[in-house]
């Protein structure tokens, strides 16, 4: 094989592992935020809020979690769902001027929710959690931010609350934004049986997205695996093709 035709084998061959190692690497960091998701979340409604808690400390657990609800557009209806090893405090805030929801005159809405983890608990490193909270009616908005701080057993805090910014690269530590696209929901759900469909599915949820981001990961791998193979065969091909016609 010429020279040439090694250095160009080896250059495309550099250049494809480059790109899946790339982009495999950056699907790993984007899944490390605090992420928040629904089912049913939908403008007007009621719904089944999502959060997802990696723990991004190589040595400290995550030991609290801060979500901050809007006061502007309040939920007037906020309930937690119990976390094992977990204690919930919810702190309320004076509306200026009242809202009015079913009827009611609501003078008063959930702000803060905040769980914290019994002593010696928390997320582990290397571990995740979930937390959901049930809540409504939604602004009538396309999405809804919630900003979040998580504080680990050193003292330390991630404060998950810079703005997203359309057409602009995602901030360092962004705040957690629920889409409010969901097909279902409304009071039923959050008075009624529809409540424990919609844990139901927003439990199963969290596992196919997973599954998807993770088939993703595997074909790029796969792919890339695949475009060496093809290069080698290809340089294989020219090398005897240039014995032949030696001969």
């Amino acid at each position: 094989m010429s020279r040439t035709l090694r250095r160009a084998a080896v250059l495309v061959v550099g250049a494809a592992v480059a790109t899946v190692a790339t982009l495999v690497a950056g699907t790993g960091i984007a899944s490390a935020h605090v992420r928040v998701s629904s089912d049913d979340a939908t403008p007007g409604g009621y719904g089944v809020m999502t959060f997802r808690v990696p723990n991004e400390s190589d040595t400290a657990s995550t030991v609290s979690l801060r979500i901050q609800l809007p006061t502007d557009t309040p939920l007037t209806f906020v309930q937690a769902e119990p976390v094992p090893g977990w204690t919930v405090t919810r702190t309320t805030t004076q509306l200026d001027p009242p809202v009015e929801s079913d009827g009611d005159t609501i003078t008063e809405a959930v702000s803060v929710v905040q769980f914290t983890a019994a002593e010696g608990g928390g997320i582990a490193p290397g571990q995740f959690q979930e937390f959901r909270l049930l809540g409504g009616p939604f602004p009538d908005a396309d999405s809804l931010t919630l900003p979040t701080v998580q504080t680990y057993s050193d003292g330390t805090e991630a404060a998950w609350i810079e703005p997203t910014v359309e057409g602009q690269d995602e901030p360092q530590s962004p705040a957690p934004v629920l889409g409010l696209t969901g097909t279902s929901g409304g009071a039923a759900d959050a008075h009624g049986s529809g409540g424990t469909s919609t844990d139901t599915a927003s439990s199963s949820t969290p596992a196919t997205d997973d599954g998807g981001d993770g088939l993703a990961v595997t074909a790029l791998v796969l792919g890339g695996l695949g475009l060496l193979a093809g290069l080698g065969g290809l340089v294989l091909g020219l090398s005897a093709r240039r014995r032949t016609v030696g001969q």
